[in-house]
């Protein structure tokens, strides 16, 4: 079902980000296709190294590769994906992605994306029932995106949610 599908995963500055990896090497069992864009703060709760090393891809941070200069381009990116994941989707990405902010290579990556886009929020529960919060998850969906339910469980703060 999954064999040469072309996805993008967001990842995002969330605790639940160490989840990442189970998650690509699904996608990767699938012979699913996968490239990683994180944001800065993502990169705190989970190494660039290691989704590299089971997407055989590039993790992509930044507009630009620091190293070689070269120019990692959101619009190819947004054109070659067949489906975007952002997991986890941190309370403030969530509000920028509602609200057109364009302040990290995966936000200008999810505003040129061509692709059916899943987000999975991933926060505190008092968080994640906000207003606010909630708001912008009707606003992502109003747009088209597809909301992926936060499942029950115990959090990183000790509380169930």
């Amino acid at each position: 079902m999954l064999k040469g599908k072309k996805i993008i995963i967001g990842v995002t500055g969330s605790i639940s980000a160490f989840k990442i990896p189970v998650l690509i090497r699904l996608l990767k069992k699938e012979e699913a296709i996968v490239k990683i864009v994180m944001t800065p703060a993502a990169t705190a709760f989970v190494t660039p190294l290691t989704l590299f090393t089971l997407s055989e891809n590039p993790v992509l941070v930044e507009p630009f590769n620091q190293d070689t200069g070269e120019w990692n381009s959101h619009v190819e990116l947004g054109l070659w994906a067949d489906l975007f994941i952002i997991a986890p989707a941190s309370a403030n990405t969530i509000a920028k992605m509602a609200n057109g902010v364009a302040d990290n290579f995966l936000l200008i990556s999810y505003l040129s994306a061509k692709c059916p886009v899943f987000f999975a929020p991933a926060m505190d529960l008092s968080m994640y029932k906000h207003p606010t919060t909630q708001q912008n998850i009707k606003i992502l969906q109003s747009y088209g995106n597809f909301l992926i339910h936060p499942a029950a469980g115990e959090l990183a703060s000790g509380l169930c949610g």
